[in-house]
């Protein structure tokens, strides 16, 4: 389904839905009587469907959760995305529920999936982390769960998605998206008793909790190397991601950028395989970059490795250049020296919480996409993006890979 679609649907059919089933809501639970306690979080099930790097800054606020106040951690997410919570494996698989977005039929189908699939599982609990999302909203209302933790809108116009979470934390826009998750959590704990997040997030809260290597086939990764270049190993490996989601286009770095900076790193230095990556669906926008940049040091990997299979990848790497994307993130749980490109996106709210260094205008129009326009630009000449020189992307590199040597 287009995510325009999507946006469509979750507006003119969510509102409507989101206050039927909230009347819905509370006249069931005054009729039975159903008193608000302390949640109940013996089986808690965290809601983030359409993005894979906000769900690997999920990460410390379940670890948070789990640590703190026990029980079962569940997770549902669409399918498309679920393979970013393999990485860390802190929710088990048979703990995750795996939705389709590809068709509206589909999507129905495993709706009432979602109603049977939480009520074998008991929760007890939900933390929709979201933002402002209707149709969040309703899979935690018909989940069952006496406890639904959300970000409301609270005293701010707009937004409105009923009255379903009845543990309501104010989303703050000014401050990172994963001390919004940990606000959360901390709400779903008890730790104060109002919509403001009023406990502060100490910063090592945040660390992201590193991969294991043992726990990934780097064999086979080494393997899939040697079939891009005999003398990998010889090499020191700069990853290039030039791509990113249909989520958001505008997050991506022109790709003839991509090329001069691809070129002065082979030309300045010839210990250096530049390898891009790319899901299989990416490959021929990757190509044409490899292409351009015409060098036999530099290969396209775009569909070639598994999801699980880029870990080690980034293991063995030197460092990354990327779009604002979900590689930007997954390589958090690694020590990988990461460049990440953002503009329509501030890093305020949505920088990576790894080894990272942010190339970012700041220009007055941004971050253009916010919770408020549900992440959606009518911009066409990017010039967040576009202002972002080669020239001042691979002073940065140059400088790191000078030093590294």
């Amino acid at each position: 389904m287009k995510v325009d679609t999507m946006r469509f649907i979750d507006k003119w059919a969510g509102i409507p839905l989101v206050f039927i089933l909230s009347v819905l809501l509370w006249i069931l639970e005054l009729f039975t009587f159903r008193r608000k306690n302390n949640p109940d979080l013996s089986n808690t099930l965290f809601i983030e469907l359409s993005e894979m790097g906000s769900a690997v800054l999920a990460d410390p606020a379940m670890r948070s959760l789990r640590h703190m106040g026990g029980g079962q951690l569940f997770f549902a997410i669409f399918e498309s995305n679920y393979r970013s919570l393999q990485i860390l494996n802190t929710v088990k698989e048979d703990h995750i529920f795996k939705m389709r977005s590809d068709n509206l039929f589909n999507l129905g189908i495993d709706v009432f999936r979602f109603f049977i699939w939480c009520r074998s599982k008991k929760i007890s609990a939900v933390i929709d982390m979201e933002l402002f999302s209707r149709f969040t909203a309703i899979l935690s209302g018909i989940s069952g769960a006496g406890s639904r933790i959300g970000f409301s809108q609270f005293h701010d116009e707009g937004m409105y998605r009923g009255f379903i979470i009845n543990y309501p934390v104010r989303y703050n826009p000014h401050v990172h998206i994963a001390i919004n998750f940990i606000s959360l959590v901390q709400r779903a704990l008890n730790q104060y008793s109002n919509p403001y997040p009023t406990i502060q997030v100490d910063p090592d809260q945040l660390k992201i909790a590193q991969a294991v290597p043992g726990h990934f086939d780097i064999n086979r990764v080494k393997e899939k190397l040697s079939d891009l270049d005999k003398d990998w190993n010889k090499k020191r490996i700069v990853l290039i991601n030039p791509n990113a989601s249909d989520l958001l286009p505008q997050r991506r770095w022109l790709p003839e950028y991509f090329v001069s900076v691809g070129r002065e790193i082979l030309k300045n230095f010839e210990d250096v395989l530049i390898i891009a990556t790319g899901a299989p669906s990416e490959k021929e926008y990757v190509q044409k970059v490899v292409d351009e940049i015409d060098n036999e040091r530099c290969v396209n990997s775009a569909g070639i490795f598994d999801f699980l299979e880029l870990i080690p990848l980034y293991l063995l790497s030197e460092l990354m250049l990327t779009n604002d994307s979900g590689p930007a993130h997954f390589s958090s749980v690694t020590p990988l020296k990461v460049f990440v490109i953002m503009g329509p996106e501030t890093p305020v709210l949505y920088g990576p919480l790894g080894n990272a260094e942010v190339f970012y205008l700041g220009l007055p129009c941004s971050p253009c996409v916010s919770a408020a326009n549900h992440r959606k630009t009518t911009c066409i000449t990017r010039p967040c993006i576009s202002g972002i020189s080669p020239e001042s992307v691979y002073e940065k590199l140059g400088l790191f890979l000078s030093s590294a040597h």
